[in-house]
């Protein structure tokens, strides 16, 4: 079995046809308000529950994991899912498994959470959402390049993130996501392999 998914239109696949697609698309930029969440709320929700910051980043992500292998030993998928990730793990779990880790590592540079975090909530479905147009593959690198470069841009101007990043970070974003892997998700490379250049470059920033 080849180790590529090959591409085909996510409605064809999604629990609630169109519904569905169009939902799983809403809550992906919804992923948008994560870092807003974090850095606003995270301080007094680790008070109550007696936690540091970090402790309360790594239960979410263990109890997402334990809930993920409970639907997968269930076979269940919902709404906005696709049918194969009955037996998979779901694009969700990999993207919040790949979001707990960028706040385990970076978390006390909000300039640099916050870019990559938009890369992925509204890079990734401006990208699949190109493709479904039946862009050329080439155009939809460049375009998607430009837009996420665009959101790097933004954090300079939001919360200081260094512009020379929009030049490194946002081929890396869109090539990140390009592989259709069996056994990981987009919503995973698309932060982990950046997050893993942030690290090495970390003591140039």
């Amino acid at each position: 079995m080849s180790e590529q998914v090959e591409l085909t239109d996510p409605v064809d696949h999604s629990v609630g046809g169109v519904s569905g697609h169009v939902f799983r698309r809403l809550f992906h930029i919804s992923m948008s308000f994560i870092p807003l969440i974090y850095y606003k709320y995270a301080e007094n929700l680790s008070e109550i529950v007696s936690l540091t910051e970090m402790q309360l980043v790594s239960t979410v992500v263990l109890l997402l994991i334990f809930a993920e292998a409970a639907r997968l030993k269930l076979g269940i998928t919902i709404f906005g899912q696709r049918d194969y990730e009955s037996k998979q793990i779901s694009a969700l779990a990999w993207g919040g498994f790949a979001v707990g880790m960028v706040f385990l590592t970076l978390s006390e540079y909000p300039e640099l959470v916050w870019p990559l975090i938009l890369s992925l909530s509204l890079g990734d479905p401006f990208l699949g959402e190109l493709r479904r147009r039946n862009i050329n593959p080439k155009n939809v690198f460049i375009f998607g390049t430009i837009f996420v470069a665009l959101i790097w841009i933004s954090c300079y101007i939001s919360v200081d993130t260094k512009p020379w990043l929009a030049l490194i970070m946002a081929p890396i974003c869109v090539a990140a996501e390009w592989p259709r892997l069996r056994w990981i998700d987009d919503n995973a490379t698309m932060l982990l392999i950046p997050l893993s250049v942030i690290i090495i470059v970390l003591p140039w920033i």
